[in-house]
């Protein structure tokens, strides 16, 4: 199959190319109307496939409900906002649904052959400082436990590649030390550490910092905070959620300024909300949400946010289109920066020969053309 555009992403430039896909890759990067095609895209963008690292659900599922009907279902609606792979997001909670939620997940994962393809577990807690709960249960909220969580790695197949915590609550940063040494990339979130308890824990193997500016310490004149050290240490992977809501377009600006090209990366924080109307409800960690009219879900009682909402292609369009965010930096944040923390991005995350062919197809207002997922059309 060849498809082609007069705008393809490529060496983080847009150029003319025909790309041949074959076996679910890219086979060839060709001249545009080199041959015949079986898709022309004219001036729409083509992009590689858009990555989420950080979702906890939608569409009426969450990754805690250990529901395999649901994740198949939110993997297929996946595609329509230009994702082709993801990671389910379980968040605290007791030690039994969390080992529930996890081996759901696995044993969905190996019967899955449509939709976005996931890509492993993001375990966000329970090793998280309650005073920076947020939308989390604090009951639920324990020290790091190497025994339990070997136990919990066991029961997902080892899939958990990411694991938010709060370094300060991680003593000798022992539990930081024994996820880099396993495969496990440990990320920063839910904390009020200080900045050199930070720096301190990316010496000992931590490399990202969870939804960066929220539910952590901030950025102070006197103390430079997890949201400081977010801005300062230069090959910190950062996580944003440009949702216009979570983070002011100055402080996006401020923060892509800071990270630059490679080191941001876009991530959607979504919840079961995710596709319900204006004005319902729904349930997230036991506690009601609505969905605002402006679109976020916050906390019924409080209004406090909690998730989100966000599809990805919307996000991209809000940092370039509002936020006058350089191209360049904010595809990479949705494509290749999420697959170079995650030591994949020798074949995911670029449009490149020999490259998973996981594309997306955006008009000029960022909207879904078509997406594919390992060379198949999703719409």
């Amino acid at each position: 199959m060849r498809i082609q555009s007069t705008r393809v992403w490529i060496g983080e430039h847009f150029a003319p190319a025909q790309l041949e896909i074959s076996g679910g890759r890219i086979w060839g990067v060709d001249a545009y109307d080199r041959e015949k095609c079986q898709a022309d895209f004219g001036n729409c963008m083509i992009l590689p496939g858009f990555i989420d690292i950080h979702c906890h659900g939608g569409y009426g599922y969450d990754s805690n409900d250990a529901k395999a009907d649901g994740l198949r279902k939110w993997a297929a609606e996946l595609p329509k906002e230009g994702v082709t792979a993801f990671m389910p997001t379980v968040m605290t909670d007791e030690s039994g649904r969390i080992s529930k939620a996890l081996r759901s997940i696995a044993e969905t994962k190996r019967r899955m052959d449509k939709g976005a393809a996931i890509l492993g577990i993001h375990l966000e807690g329970p090793y998280l400082n309650p005073e920076y709960a947020g939308a989390q249960p604090p009951e639920y909220i324990t020290s790091p436990d190497i025994p339990q969580f070997r136990l919990w790695q066991r029961t997902a197949d080892n899939l958990i590649r990411i694991i938010t915590l709060a370094p300060e609550n991680d003593i000798d940063y022992t539990f930081t030390r024994f996820c880099a040494h396993n495969n496990v990339l440990v990320s920063i979130g839910h904390s009020g550490a200080t900045y050199q308890k930070v720096v301190n824990a990316h010496s000992n193997g931590a490399v990202c910092i969870t939804h960066t500016f929220n539910a952590q310490s901030g950025l102070h004149h006197r103390e430079n905070g997890v949201a400081g050290a977010a801005l300062l240490l230069d090959d910190m992977y950062c996580e944003i959620i440009p949702d216009g809501h979570h983070v002011a377009p100055e402080v996006l600006q401020l923060f892509f300024r800071c990270k630059g090209n490679d080191h941001a990366i876009v991530v959607s924080d979504s919840l079961r909300g995710k596709g319900a109307g204006i004005g319902e409800h729904f349930l997230f960690a036991g506690k009601p949400c609505l969905i605002e009219t402006d679109g976020s879900a916050r906390v019924a009682n409080t209004g406090r946010l909690a998730g989100s909402t966000l599809k990805i292609n919307e996000g991209l369009r809000h940092l370039i289109r509002e936020c006058g965010i350089d191209p360049a930096a904010a595809i990479n944040a949705c494509t290749i920066n999420p697959a170079r923390m995650l030591q994949i991005d020798g074949t995911t995350g670029r449009i490149r020969t020999g490259y998973n062919a996981d594309l997306t197809v955006l008009d000029d207002d960022y909207q879904v053309v078509q997406t594919y997922c390992r060379g198949l059309e999703q719409l």
